[in-house]
């Protein structure tokens, strides 16, 4: 059995990886040599070119981030319960401080020292992900962790999501129980969702716009409202709560609009739901037609750096037809799920889009992710939320 105690990796000589700088996240080619594939998994310790140390991090092979630090103490540190425990209990203290409810993320991954590991509350369901191989070889123990300090009803693991084979891992679906979790309702802020925990996107619900959801109602008050990218209509929904005069809400899904169906009639609440891709609804619709209040909650434009250029086509040419159908003082609430799409990137975007549609548009919000997603200030993918609420002066 390999020692972990005794693995080690040492960077390049000669070179300024981001980790020098803080970042928590190492290359296989920042390395001098990398480890049998019997560390992989493990945790293993990592010196600069002279020797001294960076730190313990989770080490895999067969990912191209080979080595992912979870804490900065130069002595041997294990990744099992003795480090997880402690871990995940402090995570949770965090969003009890700050974040309190039933409906939120308890750990998100790196920004909370636990890489690779994603916890989402649902009242009183929990909804894992683990995305590292390390993080796939405890979940026994972070399950156990877990039910001992929260008592869920059940835990739900979501292990399908796609980077998972980045680190050689199967995709799966599963209970702690052993039993199915039915789709079912959850009121949320006030409004019931149908939620399909297993099948959703996700985790099953975009938790981390639940403010974002309860802000742009706020403006939605006897306005024409269009909800583009709907998914299951949150912010339409919220804002024909706050008593927006009309709604209409946009999605490629046909499920999705189904499900926005469902949710409006069970919380009657009028809304106009329509299968649309919306690039061709702007394209297609009537120059004449206007609303008060349009918001772009798209996918994510840009998976990698390579399609960042594409992507800021996109989002522009996206912003720019919304506001050629907005009235005047109509309010634009605009977001970028894109982690690669930094801030200055995308208000330079947005200036550009105002200035081809011949409009000048006031900021009244600047939009992060909320406090249950952090953001480390050392790593910039653990923020990858951004958007704006704007206003035609």
């Amino acid at each position: 059995m390999a020692n972990t105690a005794k693995a080690e990796l040492k960077l390049i000589a000669r070179t300024r990886p981001r980790v020098l700088r803080g970042h928590p996240w190492v290359y296989a080619n920042e390395v001098q040599q990398t480890l049998p594939r019997e560390f992989d998994g493990k945790a293993v310790q990592l010196r600069d070119a002279r020797g001294r140390s960076l730190g313990m991090g989770i080490y895999n092979s067969a990912s191209q981030i080979c080595w992912r630090r979870f804490s900065r103490l130069t002595h041997e540190l294990e990744f099992n319960e003795d480090y997880l425990k402690p871990a995940i209990e402090r995570a949770i203290q965090l969003r009890e401080r700050y974040t309190p409810g039933n409906f939120r993320r308890l750990v998100w991954s790196d920004a909370d020292y636990l890489p690779g590991l994603i916890v989402d509350q649902f009242r009183d369901v929990l909804v894992v992900q683990a995305v590292t191989l390390a993080v796939d070889l405890q979940l026994t123990v972070i399950s156990q962790i877990l039910d001992d300090y929260l008592n869920p009803y059940d835990i739900l693991f979501r292990n399908d999501a796609p980077v998972r084979k980045l680190e050689g891992l199967a995709e799966e679906v599963a209970t702690m129980s052993g039993d199915r979790y039915p789709a079912q309702w959850f009121e949320i802020d006030g409004i019931e969702y149908f939620l399909d925990l297993e099948r959703s996107q996700k985790t099953g619900f975009y938790l981390d716009q639940r403010e974002q959801h309860m802000r742009v109602a706020q403006y939605a008050k006897g306005r024409r409202v269009l909800d583009a990218f709907c998914n299951q209509g949150s912010f339409g929904l919220q804002a024909a709560k706050a008593g927006a005069s009309e709604v209409t809400c946009l999605d490629t899904s046909a499920d999705c609009i189904k499900l926005v169906q469902l949710n409006a009639g069970k919380n009657q609440l009028a809304i106009q739901a329509s299968t649309a891709n919306v690039f061709d609804y702007f394209t297609h619709l009537d120059r004449e037609v206007k609303f008060d209040l349009i918001i772009l909650d798209p996918p994510s434009f840009a998976r990698n750096r390579k399609a960042l250029a594409g992507a800021m086509r996109g989002y522009k040419e996206l912003n720019l037809r919304a506001l050629q159908h907005l009235n005047d003082g109509g309010i634009l609430a605009t977001y970028s799920c894109s982690q690669h799409v930094d801030g200055p990137a995308y208000e330079e975007m947005l200036q550009s889009a105002a200035s081809d549609a011949k409009r000048d548009l006031r900021i009244l919000e600047v939009c992060n992710q909320p406090l249950d997603h952090p953001v480390l200030l050392n790593l910039a993918e653990s923020r990858y939320l951004r958007g704006y609420i704007l206003e035609v002066a």
